[in-house]
């Protein structure tokens, strides 16, 4: 359930029933012919499907995250590595106070790796919680699903082009990218990134049929639901 259409009431009695909930990450940035919003869009929308059975809450997205990489790019917000990571212990603090005991940090972008790290961290602060960090793109099932598909899977190629993402305006384009030295890319400041990337791609097909799609996407959704179920390691309180 997204925590949008609930008040505080019925969160008090959410967490007297259930105590683990679910925060998606993602980021602003430039995803060539794509939305903007394409990881935040994902990282909820996964997060949303994945729980709503279990009618688990959903927090609304983080929108913004790193992206230092794309900053030249119109439409690209980056955060610094500090500011996220405050965010992130600023948010489990909250939750903690609420009696959230089992967080599930659903990620949508590469960029957000440090965040990952100091969910591990927090957990030296609160030995009450158990917080999972998962990136839903490259997880294990996802990422040999998308492998099957076609191995190019990348930024802003048709591993992100889903009905949910793209923009009625601006149609895929129908050549195939030549793949990005994504080794002197990373060693670009952002000027010489955008020129690298021109359209922004990293590279390959720009999209695959829908049905293939929303085949990778149920696992993708499954796969969150199964980080949600469980199992979770034992708290200290118990």
């Amino acid at each position: 359930m997204r925590v949008a259409d609930m008040n505080w009431s019925d969160m008090e009695k959410q967490v007297a029933r259930d105590d683990r909930c679910v925060l998606p990450i993602g980021s602003t940035e430039q995803h060539a012919q794509l939305s903007l919003c394409v990881d935040a869009i994902l990282a909820e929308r996964v997060a949303s499907e994945a729980a709503e059975a279990a009618g688990v809450p959903v927090f609304p997205v983080m929108p913004y995250g790193l992206a230092p990489y794309f900053a030249d790019f119109p439409g690209t917000v980056t955060l610094r590595v500090e500011t996220l990571l405050a965010v992130v212990r600023d948010v489990m603090a909250s939750f903690s106070r609420m009696g959230f005991r089992r967080v599930l940090i659903v990620n949508g972008h590469g960029g957000n790796q440090p965040a990952g790290a100091v969910a591990n961290e927090l957990m030296i602060d609160y030995p009450d919680m158990n917080i999972k960090f998962h990136n839903w793109w490259n997880s294990p099932k996802v990422w040999a699903h998308a492998q099957e598909i076609d191995t190019s899977g990348s930024h802003a190629n048709w591993m992100e082009n889903f009905p949910w993402t793209r923009l009625a305006h601006a149609a895929a384009p129908q050549h195939i990218k030549d793949a990005m030295d994504l080794t002197a890319l990373k060693a670009a400041a952002p000027a010489a990134a955008k020129q690298m990337l021109g359209d922004g791609s990293f590279g390959g097909p720009y999209q695959k049929d829908d049905k293939t799609m929303l085949a990778l996407w149920q696992t993708g959704v499954d796969e969150v639901r199964e980080a949600l179920d469980g199992p979770w390691p034992k708290l200290q309180q118990e």
